[in-house]
């Protein structure tokens, strides 16, 4: 079924380009696939990795479309919108954008339901994304299928009953990247100031995320207990976390989080406002 499908990307940045990569195999044929980019070294990059259909504004191949996904840049979305809206019949829109409510993008689109706002993460680039997803009651379920598929091309996914929660995700996972990059950074910063080279920091700090997530991920224990195995009472461990306790750590990313999610709330407040 997913052979068949033709696909409209507006948007040919970062994770455009994650979801092609993973889309263009055996899931879709890249004859299928048609980018829609103002800027001709993206479309030109496009072209060249994954021979996709390319132009530089909306056209007549947008509207002989089953699924258009939307990879702008939040503010750049009502306008966006406004171009598509003439070219829509029934076709699924998957929007990527960080705070566009599905409720203002539907208003924007002229009253389209058939809408999947979703928030993916950035390891999509790698195949290893993870993707929060909420319909609109205009998504069938076959459409439904069709944007699992697509988001599931780059990653897993998760469904969402309520739209309310995409800001959780965006926190937790959609931004999540940043805090891991920002944690390898500070373990790498501290074992150069013990003396290890920046090259030593990089593979120990890297490599201990990496395994210590996908321990994580295999084990069916939760990660408290992971963490309690690899802390012995008044050893080097605990000295560690200790410290950390002490510096109020675990609750200042909580709070971070926090932060994260009430900004997405704020920019649908804002680009939402008429």
């Amino acid at each position: 079924m997913h052979n068949e499908l033709k696909i409209t990307f507006i948007g040919g940045g970062n994770m455009a380009t994650a979801l092609i990569g993973g889309l263009a195999t055996e899931i879709i044929p890249a004859a299928n696939i048609h980018v829609v980019d103002p800027e001709e070294a993206a479309l030109e990059r496009l072209r060249s990795h994954f021979k996709v259909s390319t132009a530089k504004q909306i056209d007549a191949a947008v509207a002989a479309s089953d699924v258009i996904v939307l990879a702008v840049k939040p503010q750049q979305m009502r306008e966006v919108a406004r171009q598509l809206a003439p070219q829509l019949r029934k076709q699924l829109v998957l929007s990527i954008a960080a705070g566009i409510r599905a409720s203002d993008l539907s208003r924007w689109l002229g009253g389209h339901t058939a809408i999947v706002r979703t928030m993916p993460n950035t390891p999509a680039l790698i195949g290893r994304g993870v993707t929060g997803m909420v319909a609109l009651e205009g998504v069938s379920a076959q459409q439904r299928e069709t944007a699992n598929a697509i988001l599931g091309a780059v990653g897993a996914t998760v469904w969402l009953d309520d739209e309310a929660l995409i800001d959780p995700v965006t926190a937790v996972s959609g931004s999540g990247p940043a805090y891991v990059f920002y944690f390898i950074e500070a373990m790498q910063q501290a074992g150069e100031e013990m003396g290890l080279t920046a090259e030593q920091a990089t593979e120990l700090a890297v490599a201990t995320f990496t395994g210590a997530a996908q321990l994580a991920a295999q084990s069916p224990e939760p990660v408290s207990v992971l963490r309690e195995r690899v802390t012995s009472k008044g050893g080097t461990t605990h000295a560690a976390l200790s410290s950390m306790e002490a510096a109020g750590v675990k609750q200042a990313i909580v709070t971070a989080l926090k932060a994260a999610a009430a900004r997405g709330r704020e920019m649908g407040e804002e680009f939402g406002r008429d």
